[in-house]
């Protein structure tokens, strides 16, 4: 994913045809690029150079999104974190961890949150014993095992 510096491409605002490209793949991922052209009224180049545009800017990813149970990993949990110190360099730590699919640094009673995906128990307590605690600045942290995911979803829109 580019760095947040390379963001800035958009300054947070998109016109209103990026936002439509952005609806019609909330929709369907795979949708090719001359259906969505029609749908906007944009030749099937020029939509495929706007998704670049996207992708590139980190405006959007475009992944195929798993259910971690069918794929081998049989535990999620969020892991809320107590730290000390600069946040950045924990939440850096924590986003090069390849069972981290998820972090943010937050307000509240918990200075940052991650989601990790794992394949047992045992990893799940490797990952947050062995790895996550021994992160400088970490103080202390609290598991929230999930034992179902009730909704996920990424179809928000764009404003």
């Amino acid at each position: 994913m580019p760095s947040r510096s390379s963001r800035n491409e958009y300054n947070g605002v998109l016109d209103e045809i990026s936002k439509a490209i952005i609806e019609q793949l909330q929709q369907d991922g795979r949708r090719a690029y001359g259906t969505i052209g029609k749908a906007v009224g944009l030749s099937e180049a020029a939509v495929r150079q706007r998704v670049q545009k996207l992708v590139d800017s980190g405006v959007i990813q475009i992944v195929a999104v798993t259910d971690p149970l069918e794929v081998g990993f049989a535990r999620q949990a969020m892991i809320g974190i107590k730290a000390t110190g600069d946040l950045e360099p924990i939440a850096d730590a924590l986003t090069d961890m390849g069972e981290v699919d998820y972090v943010v640094i937050t307000a509240g009673s918990f200075d940052l949150i991650a989601e990790v995906v794992c394949e047992s128990d045992e990893h799940l307590l490797d990952v947050l014993s062995k790895r996550i605690r021994s992160i400088p600045g970490v103080t202390s942290t609290e598991s929230f095992v999930y034992l179902k995911l009730c909704k996920q979803t990424y179809s928000w829109g764009v404003r």
